[in-house]
């Protein structure tokens, strides 16, 4: 299961936190453009989440400009983990995101991508073909610290139709938070 670079990934559907932005569902084809988008798990309360916010949504803003769609997606718990409740997941997109940020409340959309962390990337081509999966940078933590930019370069390389130099990298963040 899952989706590693070189699959073509199934499409969803889900609640949208920021209606603002892409309206109160979107789905994969609402975001994914012909020049291809990133698609974030990611969740609230999670420090390397915290961490990335400014260069995530930095990220998203740089996906517009090369003509990609963003999407944020958040498959955690929210019994368990109430800071990633819906109505906190809209508070947080209220503060001001650029992108829709979508709930994943069956953790379907988590599990069929095999999404382990947040933050986790997926960069996806116009045909949904999986480009790149991994990290932002090799410190979330920390900006001062980091000293990769693997999401940004695979995205440099897909907008001149280049592949990417590194199309996989794992995730640094904490896992997803499972109903188990």
């Amino acid at each position: 299961m899952g989706y590693e670079p070189g699959d073509k990934v199934s499409g969803f559907s889900l609640k949208n936190a920021n209606p603002s932005i892409g309206g109160e569902k979107v789905s994969l084809d609402d975001i994914l453009t012909d020049n291809g988008a990133v698609i974030l798990f990611e969740c609230n309360h999670c420090p390397y989440v915290i961490g990335s916010i400014d260069r995530i949504n930095k990220i998203a803003t740089k996906a517009a400009e090369l003509g990609m769609g963003f999407v944020g997606i958040n498959s955690n718990d929210a019994e368990m983990y109430k800071d990633d409740s819906f109505e906190n997941m809209a508070k947080r997109a209220d503060k001001g995101m650029p992108y829709a940020y979508l709930h994943d409340e069956t953790q379907e959309v988590a599990t069929s991508w095999d999404a382990k962390r947040t933050p986790e990337f997926y960069l996806l081509n116009g045909e949904r073909i999986v480009v790149y999966r991994g990290r932002l940078d090799n410190s979330p933590r920390n900006p001062m610290e980091a000293t990769t930019s693997d999401l940004s370069d695979a995205m440099d390389s897909l907008s001149m139709g280049e592949e990417p130099p590194v199309n996989r990298t794992e995730s640094i963040g904490c896992s997803v938070k499972w109903k188990y």
